[in-house]
């Protein structure tokens, strides 16, 4: 199974939401990075994502989005197979 790295804050539902969902996937750990404590960790996220708002999900290196995207992904069938790609 892929790592999953999430880029999150202390209170985020959104957060929550996407890690309640890769869990019902299957997934065991998600590297969890807070944005919200550390401004280097940030400043590498929106390099990464391009983006401002968490969560912004990776799987493998592949940026899924945030949990929005995560839930389109996951209802429109791939979700599952970047999960299990090698």
């Amino acid at each position: 199974m892929q790592t999953v790295t999430m880029y999150t804050t202390a209170v985020c539902p959104y957060c929550t939401r996407a890690k309640q969902l890769l869990s019902a996937r299957g997934v065991a750990a998600i590297e969890e990075i807070r944005v919200d404590t550390d401004n280097a960790a940030r400043a590498t996220m929106m390099q990464r994502s391009g983006r401002r708002t968490v969560p912004q999900i990776f799987i493998g290196q592949t940026h899924v989005g945030g949990c929005d995207d995560l839930v389109a992904l996951d209802a429109q069938g791939g979700l599952r197979p970047l999960l299990d790609a090698a």
